[in-house]
C-alpha cells in the first residue's frame, strides 16, 4: 500500500524543508505556509522514499525534506504517473500531476548541502484539485480523472 511517509514545507524555495506533523493543502494554491504554494503548476512537490534512498546508497547523510520536497512518499512509482493523472491522498486530497523532473539552472542550497540533488530527475509536481489535511501515514491512490 502506497503512503506519506513525511510532509514538509520551507518559507523560502531552494532550500531544505522542515518536516511537520500534518500539513493543510488548500485547493488551487498548495500547502499552506509553504513557499512553493501559489496560483500556478507546481504547487505540491513530490519525492519517493525509493529516490531518498538511493542518494543514502551513495553515501548522503539526507532524510524526508531535504531535497525540498513537500510529499515524501513510499510504495508508488511516482514516475509513472502520466501529466494529467490523479492521486488521492487520505480519501479527501486530491492532487493532479502537473509535471516530471525539473531543469536546475543553478546548483542550489540543497545541491550544496547534499552533494546531490535527485529531485530535478525524480521528483513530481502537482496543484491540488481538492484540499485538506496531509499527515505521515496517510494512504495514496490513483483515481481516474472522473
Amino acid at each position: 500500500m502506497a503512503e506519506i511517509l513525511a510532509v514538509s514545507i520551507s518559507k523560502n524555495k531552494g532550500e531544505q524543508k522542515t518536516n511537520k506533523n500534518a500539513v493543510t493543502l488548500k485547493e488551487n494554491h498548495g500547502i499552506v505556509g509553504d513557499a512553493h504554494a501559489g496560483d500556478w503548476h507546481r504547487q505540491v512537490s513530490l519525492l519517493a522514499q525509493e529516490s531518498i534512498d538511493k542518494m543514502i546508497d551513495k553515501g548522503l547523510d539526507v532524510s524526508a525534506g531535504d531535497f525540498a520536497e513537500n510529499l515524501t512518499t513510499k510504495g508508488i512509482d511516482l514516475l509513472d504517473l502520466e501529466i494529467g493523472s490523479r492521486i488521492r491522498v487520505n480519501n479527501e486530497v486530491v492532487l493532479e500531476i502537473t509535471q516530471q523532473g525539473k531543469e536546475c539552472h543553478d546548483r542550489c542550497a540543497i545541491y550544496h548541502q547534499a552533494g546531490d540533488c535527485v529531485m530535478p530527475r525524480e521528483g513530481i509536481f502537482a496543484k491540488v484539485i481538492q484540499g485538506g489535511k496531509v499527515e505521515p501515514g496517510d494512504k495514496i491512490e490513483v483515481v481516474d480523472n472522473d
